[in-house]
């Protein structure tokens, strides 16, 4: 697997928070001026947005715009109104904008199946199964006439093949007539053909699209929707993977990130904040490592890195040069001066061969993060280094 790399650099982690600060209150207003700005069809929808500082703002302004636009109460609809109005997500955001008044559900749907793939997965399979059974049965279809076509023709050569038979009763006239028959029956014979092999032409282009929708639907499914990096349904596959062979086992290392007292953040600057640090935060961590390595968004605000063929201080200095990068990034909104503070991170190491499988490793990378928790955060943490760390002695997780 490869790693997602966004295009931006590190000048995008202050600046980009702009987009946080709170706007008035008012269901007079819409997404933002930038968002109006781009749209491309002229669309005069206006969604209301209250002031993102407290979920409840958020909440009150996606009821209210999907109440405006007359959009039904479904669970997958506040999904899509409620990212696109946090703005964690602005691709969604334009999206939404350019959608008509009275957007329909197929609309909704369609922007479903775009953005959040990994909740419409029954779905998409189940669009995809109905067009193969029509394509298939219009192939299948095609494939009859032709063969009715052909028999036709081979009926017609063997009665002209009889009448060549009779040669006492052959004239001129009867084998041009003969002739002439074998000509019209080879010529249409040959123009069905034709329309045949172009029909199934179509066929094939129009499968290949559904191929093609499958392997995006793959790659959608395999992918967080706020971050755009490998979501915990890819991790679980990758890190399976390295205890497929002994190779995988001897030049494999796990590191775990959490992001410190996020729930803070959260209950302080709102959701939509908390979105925009943990998209920071993936940033930071797909610029600060080699192309070929595999990072994941596994949880709120965990992240998972698979180091390969590097050895444990390598793969140690790594994770505390993207700790340090992550401590020393001003998460601050430029435009009007609002410090939201700094943001660290704690990290946890294991090393494949440590472990006996992909859940060991992650349990004991997990119990090396927990350590650096509890030892005052914003460290990482080797699980070699610690004490006792195996077995039934193990008393990291114990409750005073």
């Amino acid at each position: 697997m490869h790693k997602r790399r966004s295009k931006s650099g590190a000048s995008f982690f202050v600046a980009d928070l702009v987009t946080l600060e709170t706007l008035p209150a008012g269901d007079d207003k819409v997404f933002g001026s930038s968002l109006d700005s781009n749209s491309k069809n002229g669309s005069s929808m206006q969604p209301a947005f209250t002031s993102p500082d407290r979920n409840t703002d958020l909440v009150t302004a996606v009821v209210t715009t999907m109440r405006q636009l007359g959009v039904v109460g479904l669970p997958r609809n506040y999904e899509i109104f409620y990212e696109a109005l946090s703005g964690s997500n602005p691709e969604l955001s334009l999206a939404v904008v350019a959608l008509s008044n009275r957007p329909t559900q197929e609309d909704l749907d369609r922007l479903g199946r775009l953005f959040f793939a990994q909740n419409h997965g029954q779905g998409i399979v189940e669009q995809a199964r109905d067009v193969l059974a029509k394509e298939l049965e219009d192939i299948a279809s095609l494939l009859r006439n032709e063969r009715s076509h052909v028999e036709k023709y081979g009926r017609i050569l063997e009665e002209t093949s009889g009448g060549l038979d009779s040669r006492n009763m052959l004239s001129r006239e009867l084998l041009q007539k003969i002739v002439g028959a074998i000509s019209v029956a080879t010529t249409s014979t040959i123009d069905h053909g034709r329309q045949v092999a172009s029909a199934l032409n179509d066929k094939t282009a129009e499968l290949e699209s559904v191929k093609s929708k499958l392997e995006e639907y793959k790659r959608l499914a395999d992918t967080d929707p706020l971050t755009h990096i490998w979501n915990r349904r890819a991790f679980d596959k990758e890190i399976a993977r390295i205890y497929n062979s002994n190779k995988g086992i001897l030049f494999n290392a796990l590191i775990l990130a959490d992001i410190d007292r996020f729930k803070d953040i959260n209950d302080r600057f709102g959701h939509p904040v908390g979105d925009r640090i943990i998209q920071i935060v993936s940033e930071i961590f797909q610029t600060s490592i080699r192309a070929d390595m595999f990072v994941a968004r596994t949880g709120r605000e965990e992240f998972a890195l698979i180091v390969e063929g590097a050895s444990e201080d390598t793969t140690f200095e790594i994770a505390d040069r993207i700790r340090t990068l992550i401590e020393q990034t001003p998460f601050s909104n430029t435009q009007t001066g609002a410090n939201y503070g700094t943001v660290t991170v704690s990290m946890g190491i294991c090393m494949a061969s440590e472990a006996d499988s992909p859940e060991d490793l992650y349990t004991k990378a997990d119990r090396a993060l927990y350590r650096s928790k509890i030892s005052g955060r914003n460290r990482v943490t080797k699980h070699s280094s610690m004490v006792g760390r195996g077995g039934k002695g193990w008393m990291l997780y114990q409750k005073d």
